[in-house]
């Protein structure tokens, strides 16, 4: 392959599409490290102070958001936590124990549960519960339900002010796009990185590989040797979702104008950037089976809602603390 054409002395191995450029590795990491501190700069995402809690699942985006964190974050105020859904065949345990082992090489400690403490069931069973009683809920529902409640109960308990997630390009433009054809505007500001919840109960969330694509995170990973998933979710082809039919769309779109999804995303946030910055509108409401928030007027969360619905109605809601080393 031709000469990078960033430093010109170092073999290209990779084409960016969407600035027509061919990078070595190294000018290649740091224009995904270069955007990430963009992101968190311009919109404030890490504050002096702040305790991040990184939302891990041992896939490629998990591994490069480890990279990244090193470099714009400090290590020393940076906690990570995974969540094992419990999924027959889908070997989560040992993902999380070779993710453990490169986050500690960056000083960084990682907080292990899953669906089956914290609920009480996992992730497999809640599914074939909902099955027996003719739910039709796409088992990423319940999965992204339950992670979201899980990870935000781990980053308030072992003190955390954020919740820092790998959400990628690709991520954030097809969120977007189902938001506009469900005609959510209150979803589309709640995705910008200004947006921050009314409540103390719910940290906000930071993404800072929101502007790097998903094939870069996939090409970053394999270059630097991380391990990779060895196997798939056994719901991943079960029932097509929503997300699914809009990726296959704009990933065509991509293709044939590169860039497109990067132009999106930019669009996005100068338009809904004064919105955001206002906050939520209502304050948020109490779940009454639970005690965590929730949307306002709504008598249960999502979580105790699906789970109720599936014959669940005494989830445990626990979990296990343990000390971590902390330098």
């Amino acid at each position: 392959m031709k000469p990078c054409d960033v430093c010109g002395a170092r073999r290209a191995v990779v084409f960016q599409r969407h600035t027509g450029r061919a990078l070595c590795l190294e000018c290649f990491r740091e224009d995904i490290v270069a955007r990430a501190r963009r992101e968190a700069e311009k919109w404030r995402m890490f504050e002096p102070g702040d305790v991040l809690m990184l939302a891990l699942s041992g896939g490629k985006d998990s591994y490069v958001l480890l990279d990244v964190i090193g470099e714009i974050a400090k290590p020393s105020r940076v906690l990570g936590v995974s969540v094992v859904e419990g999924i027959p065949g889908y070997n989560r345990e040992d993902d999380v124990r070779r993710l453990k082992a490169v986050a500690r090489e960056r000083g960084i400690d990682v907080v292990v549960t899953s669906i089956r403490e914290y609920v009480g069931h996992s992730l497999y069973e809640i599914i074939v519960r909902a099955r027996r009683r003719g739910l039709r809920y796409s088992p990423c529902t319940y999965c992204g339900i339950s992670r979201r409640r899980i990870i935000n109960a781990v980053a308030r308990t072992y003190g955390a002010t954020k919740v820092a997630t790998a959400h990628n390009l690709d991520d954030e433009a097809q969120t977007a796009v189902i938001n506009f054809l469900r005609g959510d505007v209150a979803g589309l500001v709640k995705m910008h990185p200004l947006h921050r919840p009314r409540t103390s109960d719910v940290l906000p969330r930071v993404k800072p590989l929101r502007k790097v694509y998903e094939w870069e995170t996939a090409a970053l990973a394999h270059l630097k040797g991380y391990p990779m998933q060895e196997t798939e979710c056994m719901f991943i082809n079960l029932q097509p979702t929503l997300r699914a039919r809009v990726r296959e769309a704009l990933y065509r779109v991509e293709w044939e104008r590169p860039g497109t999804l990067m132009k999106l995303m930019e669009s996005l946030d100068e338009a809904l950037a004064p919105l955001a910055a206002r906050g939520d509108l209502e304050a948020l409401g109490r779940c009454e089976r639970c005690g965590e928030p929730t949307t306002p007027g709504r008598r249960l969360c999502k979580l105790c809602e699906i789970l109720e619905e599936a014959g669940i109605s005494k989830p445990i809601y626990t979990l296990r603390v343990a000390s971590l080393p902390r330098s």
